[in-house]
């Protein structure tokens, strides 16, 4: 009976670490935006939406997260950016959204569907 125990727990453990290892995610977001105040604000949104680590790019216009998957995915965080005014491959910013955007952080948006399907 014990070898029994042993071996339920050995099994029990290598499929936790196994799980825990397999949600942890890093993804390369497309993000529109132009200066340090969009890197904050896209950052910030992408924290906010569950990702353990947001590092926006200026440069290159993107967006490098890691997050638990059983907690949150791409989709939450593209749906979070966008929510702050930044376009995304996924997801297209409001018009309002967009807006409420400071002057410099205006960037040039190419024609592309919102949320809505517009």
């Amino acid at each position: 009976m014990k070898k029994f125990q042993i071996f339920s727990i050995a099994i029990a453990m290598m499929t936790i670490s196994t799980s825990v290892i397999a949600q942890n995610k890093t993804e390369k977001i497309s993000v529109a935006g132009n200066c340090g105040m969009c890197k904050s604000n896209i950052e910030k949104a992408a924290v906010k939406a569950g990702a353990s680590t947001a590092e926006w790019d200026s440069k290159e216009k993107l967006l490098t997260v890691k997050y638990n998957s059983s907690s949150t995915n791409t989709g939450k965080i593209e749906q979070a950016v966008a929510a702050a005014g930044y376009d995304t491959r996924g997801v297209k910013a409001t018009e309002e959204a967009y807006n409420k955007l400071h002057a410099c952080c205006q960037y040039e948006r190419v024609a592309t569907k919102d949320s809505t399907g517009r």
